[in-house]
């Protein structure tokens, strides 16, 4: 399938992970890289399944720690642990480890198995699929990286449990943003309230429709662009922050601020606008932001997304629905100031 992985959903799915990984893969050893919040919560039950050699590295957690140093203390470890091109990296965490291990397989001797582990709904219904994996720079995120498929993608709705209800909101950004892309269904069910009885159900409709759009596009190019749905200016956010607002919060910012604007620009309706809005309130997600609007149009031109002095901003035309629209940078302020920020 276009070298986009195998994903399987599961509730429970972390007790076995090993007996799944072993129908994938036969590597001679294992390293597992996690973080300071997740290691202490599922690194021993995961490790202990393991015949074979298994070693680990812990990251500090934090979207600070998504540099390239830390990406060269795992290369360390790895070598250290004596691993080969045939044997398997697997990422254990949220979307900041799977990033970061991502681009450390893709690279560590031109690039070992990967599979991914993630554990967090962010991670599980967005960034653990599509092969994406980087490091942030100081002049902003994910400008080194790589497209790199994991070839094996464990999905247990069960970690979740552990999550703080901040952690969790800050997925649900995403789960939404779904729903307002490509899902109108999800996003009924979203308004009922029915979504976090059936959260396995949820994060498959989420990994089908990313999926749909992965493969169509493997390197974002074209209509994979459509998942970005506020991310260019939810991404100006968490940069004017200082990374400081998480990427779910920033997401929720980005689509609040361009629907407003496509409502204003009679792109979708009054409706569609205040549809959305409500939705990412009930579920405790931001709609607003102090940062005004030199600051966040300053922030949106640094992006890397930036491809001949334009934008490509992903536009609500109704509920399920969004385009591409090109944006000359010139004009961002303009659709910030529709947007509802002064």
């Amino acid at each position: 399938t276009n070298g986009v992985s195998e994903i399987h959903i599961e509730s429970g799915l972390l007790a076995r992970a090993a007996s799944v990984i072993g129908e994938t893969f036969s590597p001679s050893r294992i390293h597992i890289v996690s973080d300071s919040t997740v290691a202490p919560l599922y690194l021993e039950q995961l490790e202990q399944q393991f015949t074979l050699p298994v070693t680990h590295t812990v990251i500090p957690a934090g979207e600070e720690h998504k540099r390239l140093s830390t990406v060269e203390g795992i290369y360390h470890d790895l070598l250290a642990s004596g691993m080969t091109r045939k044997d398997l990296i697997i990422a254990l965490g949220g979307g900041v480890v799977g990033d970061i291990t991502g681009f450390a397989a893709a690279t560590f001797l031109r690039g070992v198995s990967l599979c991914q582990i993630p554990t967090t709904l962010l991670a599980q219904v967005d960034s653990s699929v599509g092969g994406k994996t980087g490091v942030d720079l100081p002049e902003g995120k994910n400008l080194v990286g790589a497209f790199y498929q994991p070839r094996l993608v464990l999905i247990d709705p069960n970690v979740l449990a552990s999550l703080p209800d901040s952690t969790f909101a800050d997925g649900m950004a995403e789960v939404i943003k779904y729903g307002c892309i490509a899902d109108a269904a999800l996003f009924d069910k979203l308004e009922q309230g029915q979504v976090i009885d059936h959260l396995e159900e949820t994060i498959c409709r989420c990994v089908l429709c990313k999926k749909h759009f992965v493969e169509e596009d493997t390197n974002d190019k074209g209509r994979r662009m459509i998942l970005n749905f506020g991310h260019t200016f939810g991404h100006a956010v968490e940069a004017c922050s200082g990374y400081t607002v998480p990427h779910g919060c920033g997401v929720a910012i980005g689509m609040a601020i361009i629907a407003r604007a496509a409502a204003r620009r009679g792109i979708c309706t009054d409706d569609t606008c205040a549809q959305i809005l409500a939705l990412l309130r009930q579920y405790g997600l931001p709609t607003e932001t102090d940062f005004c609007r030199d600051a966040l149009a300053d922030a949106a031109r640094a992006d890397k997304k930036i491809a001949g002095g334009a934008l490509h901003l992903i536009v609500p035309e109704r509920i399920g629905c969004c385009r591409i629209e090109t944006v000359p940078a010139a004009d961002i302020p303009a659709w910030l100031a529709d947007g509802g920020i002064v």
